[in-house]
Order: C-alpha cells, then structure tokens, then sequence
C-alpha cells in the first residue's frame, strides 16, 4: 500500500528541483539580484500558490497533510509543470491522478501511419471522437472508409448510417448496441469538445436507432474479442484489439486479423460465428 511516508523523499526532491529551475522573471515576479541559491525561494511558490509559508513547507517537507487537487493545480502553474509532471506531482502528494479533458482534434503522426501500413492486417486509427484519421489498405477493403470524405469518415456515423457497414457487420443490432456502450465512455472524456457533441446530435436527428440506443445509457469498457464479418458472402471471423499509441493525444490503433480458424468455414462453423456475434465489443 502506497503511504506518504513512502513518497516523502520523492516530493520533496520533485518540488525543490522545480522550484530551482524556475527564476523570479519567469513567474513574473521583479529581479532582486543575486541569490545565494537558485530558483524561487519557499516563501515566493507558496504566496504565487496561495498559500502560506509554513503550509507549503510541510507540503515541501512531505508531512502528513491533505491538499486539494485546486492547489495541486495552482502548484503546477507556478511551477510550470506540463502534464506528464502534473500527474508526478498528483501521485507524491498522495492524490488520485489528476482528471484531464479528452482532446478529439488530432494530425495522425508520419511515423503512425507508416507503422499502419506496414502491418499485415487490417488496421486503422481512432481518436477519443472515433474520427478514422488514418487507415490502410485491407482496413479500406473491409470497411470502405474511403468512399466517404474526410469529415465524414467517423466510425460511429458510419456504424449507423452506412449500407455497406450495416451489412459487413454479422448480427448489426447487437454489435451496434455494444459499440455505441464504448463510445459513451470516450464521449464522457470530451464531452467539453464542440465536435463530439456536433457528431451525438447530428446522429440523433438522421438516424432513430442511434437516438434509442443512446437514451439507454449504456457505458462499456472497450475489450478484445472475435467480431465475425460478411466479407464475400460468406461470414468470417475476426479477431480485433485496440492498441493506445498516443495516450496524451487519445489515439489508439485498431487491429483486425482473420482468426487462425477462419479459412473456408462449412455451413456448421458459419452458424457458430453468427453466434460469435453477440461477443462483440469494439
């Protein structure tokens, strides 16, 4: 079990680091000529924080002490923290991590995309408002992004409006049903972001599944599974994952490969993947 007297040491050498690094110009304080060691002193962090001396000392010194995480956040302004030392700062303070508004705009990075292609499978990327903001060839063939344009090319909306997508997917109703549980829980993340409430509003008004399903408030993490397709006539299964690529960013890389025992199915086996159906979940 974590305690602060297992992170003291950690805190207090985290905020004497930073407080060090940082001089009286670069936090707007005046010039008062040479110091005897550098950086902020205790007494200029906490009145920038807005607390007192002696609170932040003991905050410094890693005494047992709560702290919000309002102050927690007025710390890491003044210390000029960027996120990924926000969060340090949250756990050596013995805070839950703090919460971060999801971010849906996105450039797919060079790298990414050339990774995404080279694979041998099926694959293509999502960010928290599940635009497709990049996908390859075998992706293409399944799901036919590329006969939409750019800002139409959003997995949900065509989860619910596209012919070719209804069709693809083996037993539509409960896939879409489960998929739409796991985009609530994204939608939640950045549900201050214009876009992603654009796309729920816009989905309600053209399609009446959409706008039923939604109401139920449904909410589901999102998993790995066999989701089986009608690719050909014949139903296939395969077997899907979703890799976090860009955690600050919210990207993830979604995977789709054939399973191991999907080659030529007799009529036995084609009933056994529809019934694989209703394990879907994206």
């Amino acid at each position: 079990m974590r305690t602060l007297e297992r992170t003291r040491p950690d805190l207090a050498a985290f905020l004497l680091a930073h407080r060090q690094r940082l001089t009286p110009e670069e936090v707007g304080l005046p010039s008062s000529g040479r110091r005897r060691t550098p950086g902020l002193r205790r007494e200029e962090v906490a009145a920038l924080a807005g607390v007192g001396l002696t609170w932040y000392t003991w905050l410094e010194q890693g005494r047992d002490i709560g702290v919000s995480a309002h102050f927690l956040d007025q710390l890491a302004q003044v210390l000029k923290l960027d996120s990924a030392q926000r969060r340090h700062l949250y756990l050596l303070a013995h805070a839950r991590p703090p919460l971060e508004p999801g971010k849906t705009f996105c450039v797919l990075p060079p790298l990414v995309r050339r990774l995404m292609h080279d694979l041998p499978h099926a694959a293509f990327v999502l960010n928290l408002r599940w635009d497709v903001l990049g996908f390859n060839t075998m992706a293409d063939a399944l799901f036919d992004f590329g006969a939409h344009p750019p800002e139409r090319r959003n997995l949900l909306w065509l989860l619910f409006t596209s012919p070719v997508l209804r069709a693809r997917l083996c037993d539509w109703d409960e896939q879409a049903t489960r998929m739409l549980a796991s985009f609530r829980r994204d939608y939640a993340r950045a549900s201050q972001e214009g876009d992603i409430r654009a796309l729920v509003a816009d989905l309600q008004k053209v399609s009446p599944e959409f706008k039923a399903s939604w109401r139920t408030q449904q909410v589901q993490s999102h998993c790995m599974g066999q989701r089986v397709l009608l690719v050909d006539g014949v139903t296939t299964p395969y077997e899907h994952t979703s890799l976090t690529i860009d955690e600050d960013r919210h990207l993830r890389l979604v995977v789709y490969a054939k399973a191991e025992d999907s080659a030529d199915p007799s009529p036995s086996a084609q009933q056994l993947n529809q019934g694989n159906c209703s394990r879907a979940c994206k």
